[in-house]
């Protein structure tokens, strides 16, 4: 009886341990410092939402701000998007080449860092609304 109590909590610790991220997050976020520190996915990793660019690292929303490797490839991948198109639109100097206008979950766009300096970029259909910055060290 004690083995299959210790089991079933295993499991139900388990089951929670998988409900922490959330593609909504329900605080605002954004702005200060980089990607250093305090998070769960790879830097280089971008939730395209509703309305949102989050890093999958550490959290920070419009704007997304991650710090990554020269050389390291960064991906932003649309979830929980429906129908709602986004895109990923360099802005300013240094730039990087700006993804198509894309809907429907699951699309990708992938680019590799290779010049050191912070690539600023928003959503051409939703501007300023959805924004972040890519610092490559």
């Amino acid at each position: 009886m004690r083995m299959a109590t210790a089991v079933i909590g295993l499991l139900a610790l388990a089951a929670l341990a998988g409900c922490g991220g959330s593609t909504y997050p329900t605080s605002g976020g954004g702005g200060g410092g980089g990607g250093g520190g305090g998070g769960g996915g790879p830097a280089g990793q971008i939730v395209v939402g509703n309305i949102l660019f989050k890093s999958a690292h550490n959290g920070t929303q419009n704007a997304a701000i991650d710090t990554v490797a020269v050389g390291s490839t960064v991906t932003w991948t649309w979830t929980s998007t429906g129908s709602v198109a986004h895109s990923v639109q360099s802005q300013r100097t240094p730039s990087f080449p700006s993804s198509a206008i894309l809907t429907g979950n699951g699309q990708t766009y992938s680019f590799t860092f290779t010049t050191p300096g912070s690539y600023a970029y928003d959503c051409a259909v939703h501007g300023a609304a959805m924004s972040g910055t890519i610092v490559v060290r």
